[in-house]
């Protein structure tokens, strides 16, 4: 019995410190926030949020939510490696009156900090 409990002890401290050496994914964005200035009605406009994996495990996005509708994304579908990209294509599309807009898009994945939210803002104008 003895042996049994020192086999086990031994595999569940093997487990963690194997766990414990190895980063979780995590991301690195070159910017997290966009200002598009004056922007016409009616034309659409984009930006590509750039990010590095800077964890050791791969990074999965699992959904992407904007804060209304007139902001549509594209991301990186595919796990993205260790120091490899990818990227959050955020495009918005200006209806309504002339006012300025700052909207949030919501990034959900597996990494350590599993939630980061994009800011894109601006001004539109009447064409």
């Amino acid at each position: 019995m003895k042996k049994i409990l020192l086999l086990f002890t031994l595999l569940t401290g093997a487990t963690f410190l194997a766990n414990a050496q190895s980063a979780p994914a995590e991301f690195k964005f070159e910017k997290e926030s966009h200002n598009f200035g004056k922007v016409t009605l009616g034309t659409p406009v984009s930006v590509d949020f750039v990010y590095t994996n800077t964890g050791d495990v791969p990074l999965q996005i699992t959904k992407v939510e904007s804060s209304c509708g007139c902001t549509v994304s594209e991301y990186t579908k595919t796990p993205v490696k260790k120091g490899e990209k990818g990227f959050v294509k955020v495009t918005f599309n200006p209806a309504g009156a002339p006012l300025p807009f700052s909207k949030i898009v919501t990034v959900n994945s597996n990494a350590k900090t599993s939630t980061k939210v994009l800011y894109i803002k601006g001004e539109t104008v009447a064409k």
